[in-house]
């Protein structure tokens, strides 16, 4: 009978617990015991999915705690989290069934401590040089004079009054003032945005804009000037088309704005300075350089004028430069006659000697002998004629034997067909112009019918005449000696006795269709 009963295995008794129960109980427990905490770690893998939430790892040398934070949480975060920074992160842990492993979701992630910060200031830095913006080359020169500055600080604080009052001091400019904050965690999208919209702003339009950009804050912990820090606002800078100055914090303070902006100034005071010159100043040198510049002038002048006099004294009097010719010109007047004379004789006697050798009988002689010449040629010259022509007809031969009808005639049947191709396309326009015309004729004259007369008479109108013109009053054809009435089909004559009711021997007024 023993070995018939069969006993229960050992813990048979235990309660038994689906997988969903032992994750719940293991969820209460873990979040009912840290509800609220605070770790602190390096972050590790940091995973940014298209959701928008941020999943990482916080590590020390022992262990690794898995943590997210969800979107709307990480949008308002001061501190992004990156990799290898060193994070105190405050939050609720809480269990992922899915995985079975537990998780720390973050609220709130701040930097763990100012070496921490350091080391993610340095590490930006070294990123941002890589990339070349921390170059001198594309840093661009600030204006002599800027008509219009802008300045990106909090409009409450002691640094915008600074400010003012310096350039009141030294030369008096428009200011325009883009209020942001100036620490915690609008202060680096606030000023990024400043530095944005000021160089977008159009030249010429309502709001004027400024020709340089100062971004000031006063003095700070690192944690209050961390804003100036981050990466927006560099880029932001470095995009920059204005140039800029860097007024943040005091002389010992360095943020990374300084290294990208095109000045930085040690105090807001200073940016003023470096802005505009000193009015008074400025007055002062322009006085200076029109005086120098008068003196040089004058100075200038005595110089041309002493060298002027002494080039004027090594010339000769115009007296003694006309006394030489005046002298040359009177021997040659007085030697004129007695040349006019001499020259006239020996003309003469030059014209006599060529007269003496011309004489009717050598005239004579002269025409003789051409006469004998012209006689001895002209033997020679019909024989010579004779063999020019008769070259020039064997020439003309051999060139009319190479000229045949052949190809004039086949130009000229050539010619005819496209003679005759034309004419008939000629006639074709013709006819197609006449039909056209007709056609056009016959629409007008259609449309003169219409719009005639006797298109309202075929309706039942007629036309009433008197004496010759169209009657359109009861009165006109009363006094008419005799009407005329058109209609459709013809026109009535009526006489003017008959129409009037004449005496009683007087005959009817008769009716005459024509």
């Amino acid at each position: 009978m023993a070995d018939l009963i069969e006993d229960d295995a050992p813990g048979a008794n235990a309660p038994e617990f689906s997988v969903s129960e032992i994750s719940g109980a293991v969820k209460r427990v873990i979040e009912g015991e840290f509800p609220h905490v605070r770790v602190r770690g390096e972050l590790g893998r940091v995973s940014r999915p298209r959701s928008g939430h941020v999943y990482l790892d916080l590590k020390d040398e022992r262990a690794v705690l898995s943590g997210v934070i969800w979107r709307g949480v990480a949008g308002r975060l001061a501190t992004q989290p990156e990799e290898g920074l060193e994070v105190v992160a405050t939050g609720r842990l809480t269990t992922f069934p899915g995985q079975s492993r537990y998780q720390l979701v973050i609220e709130d992630l701040r930097p763990a401590g100012q070496g921490a910060l350091m080391a993610l200031l340095e590490q930006r830095k070294k990123a941002l040089a890589a990339e070349g913006l921390f170059e001198e080359g594309r840093k661009r020169a600030l204006p002599y004079l800027p008509e219009v500055i802008g300045v990106v600080t909090s409009p409450s604080g002691a640094v915008i009054r600074d400010i003012l009052h310096r350039l009141r001091d030294r030369f008096p400019r428009r200011v325009l003032i883009w209020p942001v904050a100036v620490q915690g965690a609008a202060c680096a999208p606030e000023v990024a945005t400043a530095i944005r919209g000021f160089n977008a702003l159009d030249p010429g339009g309502a709001i004027p804009r400024p020709d340089l950009l100062i971004v000031a804050r006063g003095g700070g912990s690192i944690e209050d000037l961390w804003g100036f820090n981050e990466e927006v606002v560099a880029r932001a800078a470095a995009e920059s088309t204005i140039p800029l100055i860097s007024a943040v914090g005091h002389e010992t303070d360095t943020t990374l704005i300084d290294f990208v902006a095109d000045r930085r100034a040690p105090t807001p005071t200073a940016a003023a300075e470096l802005a505009v010159p000193v009015r008074l100043e400025l007055l002062s040198t322009l006085d200076a350089q029109g005086g120098r510049l008068t003196h040089a002038v004058s100075a200038a002048m005595a110089r041309r004028g002493e060298r002027l006099r002494d080039l004027a004294r090594g010339l000769p009097r115009a007296e003694t430069l006309l006394d030489w010719p005046r002298q040359r010109l009177d021997s040659l007047a007085d030697r004129l006659p007695a040349a006019l004379r001499t020259g006239v004789q020996a003309r003469r006697v030059a014209l006599s000697e060529a007269g003496g050798s011309l004489r009717p009988a050598l005239l004579a002689r002269a025409v003789a002998g051409e006469r004998r010449r012209a006689a001895a040629t002209a033997p020679r010259l019909a024989p010579a004629l004779g063999r020019r022509v008769a070259a020039a007809r064997e020439a003309l031969e051999a060139r009319s034997g190479r000229l045949t009808l052949r190809p004039v005639q086949a130009e000229i049947t050539r010619e005819g067909r496209r003679l005759a191709d034309q004419g008939a396309r000629l006639d074709a326009a013709f006819a197609r112009l006449v039909a056209d015309r007709r056609s056009r004729l016959d629409a007008a004259d259609r449309l003169r019918e219409t719009l005639g007369y006797r298109a309202t008479l075929a309706r039942g109108y007629a036309v009433v005449r008197g004496d010759g013109a169209v009657l359109t009053r009861k009165a006109e054809a009363a006094a008419a000696r005799a009407l005329e009435i058109e209609f459709a089909d013809g026109r009535l004559a009526l006489s003017g006795r008959g129409r009037k009711g004449g005496g009683a021997g007087d005959p009817p007024g008769q009716g005459e269709l024509f």
